[in-house]
């Protein structure tokens, strides 16, 4: 931005702010949180007319403008700051962040869902219900797509564009450069959906021209990541941790042996069904929740008692065919958006079980335990494929950069897997 006259300084920075309480309101945050940021901006403004020596809106000058409040523009959130300084901090990154990017990418959880701007609500309607026809999406695939768009709608609306003709090939890489603060395989993911929303708009004529190609890459190393892995002394202390005299203990301790013996997908756990049991062989037969293929699995003496103790004295009685409820009313199953991530991490917490930083935390990380473990007992990666329930050998060959000793633990019968 060039140098500005004060006037023209201050007049830039009112439609700012305007324009940045709009989209607040438009993302869903309250009337509290936006006059909040409203009364940090106006202090800002006058910081800018009185005292600041920048003549055009940047992060130096907002940087000054912290500076008066004793505090650096970033940093972690809560160290050494008072509430008021954390909230001042966080008005001036989303009007800075605004500035940039023309929006700002709430980045927790949302109390409630976002919604796209009205112009384009029908499109994203008619567009979720082509992936629901056409794609066959789940509901949780369904969600992060609507997610992902309506976050593009909104920057779009933010940009002042009508309708989608509108659209020029500089939108898309600004957006996906606002997004820039996520992980490269979630980015990755944002680019995809983007893609397939951008060949449905030129196949609904609702683009002229094919612009999904404009869209840039995401390049993820096929090795960036190494599956997490517990120790076993630290999976069997969370197992230990858990008080199974309670419901509620009964309901976690046969979730997470299911983790941790089994290498269950939480979905997998989520929806495990009564049906699902079959008793009289003591195996598993379910139907994996993320391919939609059939998995069979031995029901372990262990497993069989832990899911017998919550049936018979922890579940309640109700007409649910789920395995497992909700401990507190309302006595349902789990949402499909539930990771059962605050289960482990209760009990990992219990029993006192740091992890570094960087380490996955949830029941995904029993998981790759699981399949780490054979594979230092010498199991072949195709049996530990099947057992993992990977459609790909690919998935299953990552394992191979996973080597802790510590991971043995009692091995198990290979001739009991086996799969429909």
């Amino acid at each position: 931005m060039k140098e500005l006259t004060p006037s023209e300084l201050q007049s830039y920075i009112e439609r700012l702010t305007n324009d940045a309480l709009k989209h607040l309101e438009e993302l869903g945050y309250s009337p509290l949180y936006r006059q909040r940021c409203q009364g940090t901006w106006r202090t800002f403004l006058r910081f800018v007319c009185q005292d600041a020596n920048e003549r055009r809106f940047s992060e130096a000058l907002v940087t000054q403008f912290l500076a008066s409040f004793d505090m650096a523009p970033e940093g972690p959130p809560g160290k050494g700051l008072t509430y008021r300084q954390r909230r001042i901090r966080m008005a001036m990154r989303i009007l800075l962040e605004f500035s940039l990017h023309g929006c700002f990418q709430r980045h927790r959880g949302y109390p409630e869902p976002i919604k796209p701007p009205a112009t384009f609500e029908g499109v994203l309607q008619d567009f979720e219900t082509f992936c629901r026809t056409h794609y066959r999406d789940k509901p949780r695939t369904l969600r992060t797509r609507r997610l992902d768009i309506t976050r593009f709608l909104l920057f779009l609306d933010a940009r002042h564009l009508q309708a989608l003709d509108e659209l020029q090939p500089s939108h898309l890489s600004d957006f996906l450069r606002s997004r820039a603060h996520l992980k490269p395989t979630t980015l990755s993911s944002v680019a995809s959906t983007l893609r397939s929303f951008l060949r449905y708009a030129l196949m609904t004529g609702l683009l002229p021209q094919d612009l999904s190609a404009h869209v840039p890459t995401v390049r993820v190393p096929t090795d960036a990541h190494i599956p997490t892995v517990w120790r076993a002394e630290e999976v069997e202390a969370l197992l230990t941790a858990v008080d199974r005299s309670s419901p509620q203990g009964k309901r976690d301790y046969a979730i997470l042996l299911l983790a941790a013996r089994l290498g269950l997908r939480a979905g997998d756990i989520r929806t495990l069904r009564l049906d699902d049991i079959r008793w009289e062989t003591a195996r598993l037969e379910i139907t994996q929740s993320k391919t939609g293929t059939p998995l069979s699995l031995p029901l372990s003496e262990e497993i069989g008692q832990a899911l017998i103790d919550y049936l018979r004295y922890g579940r309640p009685a109700t007409p649910y065919r789920e395995v497992f409820l909700r401990a507190m009313a309302p006595l349902v199953p789990f949402s499909s958006a539930n990771s059962l991530y605050h289960i482990i991490t209760f009990y990992r917490r219990r029993a006192g079980i740091a992890l570094p930083a960087q380490n996955r935390k949830g029941l995904h990380a029993l998981r790759h335990t699981v399949a780490t473990r054979l594979l230092e007992v010498d199991t072949p990666l195709e049996v530990i494929s099947d057992i993992m329930g990977h459609l790909s050998p690919n998935s299953t060959r990552r394992y191979t950069k996973v080597a802790i000793e510590a991971l043995r633990t009692a091995a198990l019968d290979i001739e009991e897997w086996n799969h429909a």
